[in-house]
């Protein structure tokens, strides 16, 4: 006693003649040091052998939140060579379940209404940058309607008629834009094709009025709503930061400008339209309540947004990917000329049907650059894991990453690999979904209120999600970005700009991976 007496005194005695600051400091590290050992002790003492095991972290609350955001595709497969396929780990204080493989996929994108909800997750990020009483931002049912609403913008009649004006769009977005004046340079080209997607999008999808209305400063509003989408909104998607700021006034700006057509359609007594638009605005609910005017605007920007960040991504990914390959992009304009002639004709809808490495070319995009790399859904009542003693309870966070069976190596020859031959059969490195030419027959359809779907989830590649909230406008993504390679491929060779293969790394600051920036490439006109 006496030694211990002895030892504390001076300790007590020095901690004293330190200034306020300086004992608070110490007092801080004392803390933290305190709450890094009891959280170690209490992972090391009190896992429950009924849920699946948590990852390994230093600090409460912040658990592993930093090395899932710095690469969440690199952190989901390390952890699942750890813990396997399902595993917990603290994301900002909340238990997040991870279950990764087709299986994982098909427990959590098509879980029961009863168990799993996506609005509860995501209404905190899309209803400031959508708007109020669409998508998330009321109940399910009402969505599924909105869904059937829109559907009449994606049909094959439809798309039939989108590809000669995105071709156009693309063309004439080339002609003009000073970056590509001359017969050669160097440009930064995710800004570039951000806009070509939103060109090409409002004008096919909504028309040319609503078109005119759009430029290039417009196109970057569209840039200011995604970064709504950023993970930290889960908690501050109130408060007053750059981004959010910027993020409301876009909001307001794109909503103005849809709720002003829409007084000046009204006022002037259209009848005869037959674009989405006037579609909404004459669309009723099944209570028989019309659709209001504000949900027209909100729905609008829906229907644009939630297909630009990933078309936007992904074209950007594409072109990225054809300077890292120029043998691959001569590959393409051949393919062309073989299949449509030397004279390379006005695109058609059905001239998609005739280059299959164009085709190609999106699919193993999309394989390697999902767009969305973590689907998230809050856990209504405790759910039991098939074929283990697990029970995710109701404090936890589901999450989905199709990414992970979409570069798993049973499933995909050299997963790390970008080759687009790969979804040729005959090509030793297609995937067990390709070999097996019955799989999309055999696929289980169902109807969640906007028509038959395939469920989707038994496939290790399921870019577009799959489930009640799989992205109904799957088809018009592919058929935008086949239409927009083919152009670009008919006016451009590419390159990197060292002349090596390399491909630039992935920004994750947003929900939806996308390259980092500046990301240039060197282009060359041809002949």
């Amino acid at each position: 006693m006496g030694f211990l007496q002895d030892f504390s005194s001076p300790l007590a005695e020095g901690f004293s003649r330190l200034s306020l600051a300086s004992q608070i400091g110490v007092g801080f590290v004392g803390f933290l040091s305190l709450a890094v050992f009891l959280n170690v002790l209490q992972q090391a003492l009190f896992r429950n052998p009924n849920e699946p095991p948590v990852v390994f972290h230093w600090l409460p609350f912040i658990g592993s939140t930093i090395t899932y955001g710095m690469d969440p595709p690199r952190f989901f497969k390390e952890n699942r060579a750890k813990y396997g396929d399902c595993f917990t780990f603290i994301l900002l204080g909340k238990k997040t379940t991870v279950y990764v493989g087709t299986q994982g996929n098909d427990f959590i994108l098509n879980g029961k209404i009863k168990d799993v909800c996506a609005e509860e997750i995501y209404t905190v990020l899309t209803t400031p940058v959508f708007g109020k009483d669409v998508v998330y931002d009321c109940p399910n049912s009402k969505l599924m309607e909105q869904k059937k609403f829109m559907k009449i913008a994606l049909t094959t009649e439809a798309f039939r008629s989108y590809v000669p004006i995105i071709s156009d769009e693309v063309t004439s977005y080339f002609k003009r834009s000073p970056d590509f004046k001359g017969k050669s340079g160097i440009v930064n080209i995710p800004p570039k094709m951000a806009q070509i997607t939103i060109f090409t999008a409002s004008h096919a999808l909504q028309g040319k009025e609503i078109r005119d209305k759009f430029d290039e400063t417009l196109a970057d509003l569209y840039h200011d709503l995604d970064m709504g989408f950023s993970p930290i909104n889960f908690m501050l998607h109130w408060a007053p930061l750059p981004w959010n700021r910027r993020r409301d006034h876009a909001q307001r700006t794109v909503a103005k400008i849809y709720m002003d057509t829409i007084k000046a359609r009204r006022a002037r007594g259209e009848t005869n339209s037959q674009d989405i638009m006037w579609h909404l605005m004459n669309s009723t609910y099944k209570n028989g309540v019309k659709v209001p005017d504000h949900e027209v605007a909100h729905m609008m920007i829906a229907l644009l947004m939630a297909g630009q960040h990933s078309s936007s991504s992904t074209s950007s990914w594409i072109m990225l990917r054809l300077a890292s390959r120029p043998d691959i992009m001569e590959a393409l304009y051949q393919e062309q000329i073989q299949n449509l002639g030397a004279d390379l004709p006005p695109l058609t809808y059905e001239d998609l049907a005739k280059l299959p490495l164009n085709q190609a070319i999106v699919k193993e995009t999309l394989r390697l650059h999902a767009p969305i790399h973590s689907i998230m859904r809050a856990v209504k009542q405790p759910m039991p894991v098939p074929g283990t003693k697990y029970v995710i309870p109701t404090n936890h966070v589901l999450l989905a990453a199709p990414g992970v069976s979409a570069s798993d190596p049973q499933y995909f020859p050299e997963p790390d690999l970008w080759e687009p031959r790969r979804w040729d059969k005959e090509s030793p490195l297609a995937p067990t979904i390709v070999r097996n030419e019955t799989a999309e027959e055999e696929e289980e359809k169902i109807d969640y209120g906007y028509g038959l779907v395939s469920k989707g989830a038994g496939s290790p590649y399921i870019p577009f999600g799959a489930g009640r909230h799989r992205c109904i406008g799957e088809q018009f993504a592919n058929v935008q970005l086949q239409t927009i390679v083919a152009m670009v491929v008919r006016m451009f060779k590419f390159r990197n700009v060292d002349g090596s293969d390399k491909v630039i790394g992935t920004d994750y600051a947003s929900l939806f991976s996308r390259p980092l920036e500046p990301a240039n490439i060197y282009w060359e006109r041809r002949d």
